[in-house]
């Protein structure tokens, strides 16, 4: 390996290498940092700046309401977004309830539209709907509701569509059952597709009896498109005894960026909400997850800004390429309690299976 590549194959540890623990720790289990650099150079595997500074998307896109749990559509142009603002199904929703609207924009270079609310056959009179999340082929979505009718306190549920570029020809959504819902809050899923053993995985975050405390991430697994899902686990390694919540994944499986209230940026002197984003990684799909290392500690590495503020910051959605991540934030600034945000980060070596 030249010294080029050694540099590079480095930084692909950025992730790993800079959630250095004090000696009184346990260390970290997760991939070595010699068996990283023998894939990163065996592989060719992708290899990332820094993220951006975050930008606020503007008064077109966020309100004077909480606008938060955003997803982006796999060829960027459609913007979903969870907002308690008036205007939807539920009027003039005094009580904020939650509702999926939809941003759009022409092409990639262009400004965001004004959103539109989904309509009545997503979301419910009286009971909060959204956190989506989209399957790569664009024709299923999955969220989470706590409308009448499902296992628990808020159930997951999927939408389908026929045609992918519709973003209002969703058919009402199917709870998934309770075999993967529980009598509790299930919350937040995020949708990956392992091409290679055709298992699909869908996380989500739950308030379940079993985990270290407070909401934590599981994982249910099927195989093919139409298989049922299994029982969910906990995923141990993402999980704290403080609060885990959304997530979003790179479309390869290697990277997962989450939402999480565990200490981090505290620790280290650097300003940090109540709650902050967080990244993991692994070498292949069938591997553990790392453990999370602070998005602002990442990028520190990296030689750029910090991407988490003094409020809360959550609920990432990663573009299907990897480059863009969109989340919200309570920080100043902003039009509302919570606005929506986006970084950028750019590809130096490699790239994420198509």
């Amino acid at each position: 390996m030249n010294t080029m590549r050694l540099g590079k194959a480095v930084l692909a540890l950025g992730a790993l290498a800079i959630g250095c623990e004090p000696a009184d720790r346990p260390a970290p289990v997760g991939p070595a940092a010699g068996s990283l650099m023998a894939e990163a150079e065996a592989t060719d595997a992708p290899v990332w700046s820094a993220w951006s500074a975050p930008v606020n998307l503007g008064a077109v896109v966020n309100s004077r309401y909480n606008d938060n749990h955003p997803a982006i559509s796999k060829d960027g142009l459609s913007l979903y977004i969870t907002s308690g603002r008036p205007g939807g199904v539920n009027g003039d929703n005094l009580l904020q309830v939650e509702e999926i609207w939809v941003s759009r924009r022409a092409s990639r270079d262009a400004a965001w539209g004004r959103p539109v609310n989904l309509g009545p056959v997503i979301n419910a009179i009286g009971h909060n709907t959204g956190s989506p999340t989209f399957t790569p082929d664009g024709h299923r979505m999955y969220l989470h509701s706590n409308r009448p009718g499902g296992c628990g306190m808020a159930d997951l549920y999927v939408a389908r569509r026929q045609d992918k570029r519709d973003d209002f020809g969703w058919e009402p959504p199917e709870d998934l059952g309770c075999v993967v819902n529980g009598p509790f809050n299930d919350n937040g899923p995020t949708y990956f597709e392992d091409e290679t053993t055709g298992i699909t995985t869908l996380y989500f975050t739950s308030t379940r009896p079993g985990g270290p405390g407070d909401f934590d991430i599981y994982a249910s697994t099927r195989v093919g498109n139409e298989g049922e899902f299994e029982p969910p686990v906990l995923v141990a390694e993402l999980s704290s005894p403080f609060r885990d919540t959304r997530t979003a994944i790179r479309r390869d499986g290697l990277e997962m960026f989450l939402s999480s209230g565990r200490p981090g940026d505290r620790d280290v002197g650097i300003s940090a909400g109540s709650e902050d984003l967080w990244v993991a990684t692994r070498a292949t799909p069938s591997d553990v997850w790392s453990p999370p290392v602070s998005l602002n500690l990442v990028n520190q590495r990296l030689g750029g800004p910090r991407i988490n503020g003094a409020a809360f910051d959550g609920a990432p959605a990663l573009s299907f390429d990897g480059t863009t991540l969109y989340f919200f934030s309570e920080r100043s600034g902003g039009f509302g309690k919570r606005d929506l945000y986006v970084t950028t980060r750019h590809r130096i070596q490699g790239q994420v299976n198509q």
